[in-house]
């Protein structure tokens, strides 16, 4: 397994390299640029700026040092917002981003778990309709529709909870975005688990063991390590996808975490911030891709990486 892992790291480097590389000319051969504004500056000023922030080298010496930075761990100055480096913006934003996407997707793995285990022990079932009938729900109804709605029930006309805002990680103020954020996983959490509870309590192997006599809490808990794999694999990137930041949920409840960054960055032509983002992310899949296939071999004893 560690052999594994080691080579899984060493790939990830030109993967990384490859995103880096299309990313950095695919953002800098966009139309705009960071200085243009509606009321253009002077020329002098504009000419210390590219100066200052090295634009005004060639592309290609502009790429080496960029990279050159980043091996050392330097994401470099925020083009959009002077005062702080693209390292003090994510300081900021990513422990914001990582507790709501983790209790997001804890919340979307238990519940949609147990909802979707239900389902399928009670299959054609009202139960069983009732869950099916709400995966789809959460799959149709997009987050900028649920959003404002349980604001206006929740926040507005019961006002039970903060309609937006951070303070310091209230639990008031996380509610209403975590249950945004998970209810979509949720939902496909509770689908899959479903189809995949189905199918393995008709194996042969749990056959085998209702036939021995076994207590059901033993055997839906063996069918659930097989039809768990399935939603590893989903995980993987769901989670790289929550821990970053959703760009919705963040924005419409006015939370300081990264996916807002994203966002203003690619608006503002801010490179350095959306390259920053970028790389974090693709480190977020790449880390998680990996710890789903260790996953696979810790749940299923078949697969082995030696």
């Amino acid at each position: 397994m560690l052999s594994f892992i080691l080579r899984r790291f060493l790939s990830a480097i030109p993967t990384l390299f490859l995103v880096v590389t299309i990313s950095f000319f695919l953002i800098r051969i966009a139309p705009g640029g960071p200085f243009d504004l509606e009321q253009p500056l002077e020329a002098t000023v504009m000419e210390n700026l590219k100066r200052i922030y090295n634009l005004d080298k060639p592309l290609i010496e502009q790429y080496g040092i960029y990279l050159w930075h980043l091996a050392q761990g330097d994401f470099g100055p925020s083009f959009y917002l002077r005062d702080f480096t693209i390292g003090d913006l994510f300081a900021r934003g990513l422990p914001v981003s990582i507790t709501l996407g983790s209790l997001a997707l804890l919340t979307a793995v238990l519940l949609g778990g147990t909802l979707g285990s239900i389902a399928a022990l009670r299959q054609n079932s009202w139960i069983d309709y009732v869950v099916s009938s709400f995966g789809t729900m959460g799959l149709t109804i997009p987050n900028f529709v649920i959003a404002p709605v349980f604001q206006i029930v929740f926040g507005l006309m019961l006002a039970l909870l903060p309609v937006g805002g951070w303070n310091d990680g209230s639990v008031r103020n996380i509610i209403l975005p975590v249950i945004v954020l998970a209810l979509p996983q949720l939902a496909v959490v509770a689908r899959m688990i479903r189809a995949s509870m189905i199918e393995a309590l008709r194996s042969n192997h749990i056959r085998t063991l209702r036939s021995l006599g076994l207590p059901t809490s033993v055997v839906v808990l063996h069918a659930l390590r097989g039809a768990s794999l399935p939603i590893v694999s989903y995980l993987g990137p769901a989670a790289a996808a929550l821990l970053t930041g959703s760009v919705v949920v963040e924005t419409i409840f006015a939370l300081p975490g990264v996916g807002r960054y994203f966002v203003e960055g690619a608006l503002n032509r801010d490179y350095t911030l959306v390259m920053g983002t970028v790389v974090l992310v693709a480190v977020f899949v790449m880390f998680f891709n990996l710890l789903v296939d260790i996953l696979y071999a810790i749940i299923d004893p078949r697969v082995r990486y030696e």
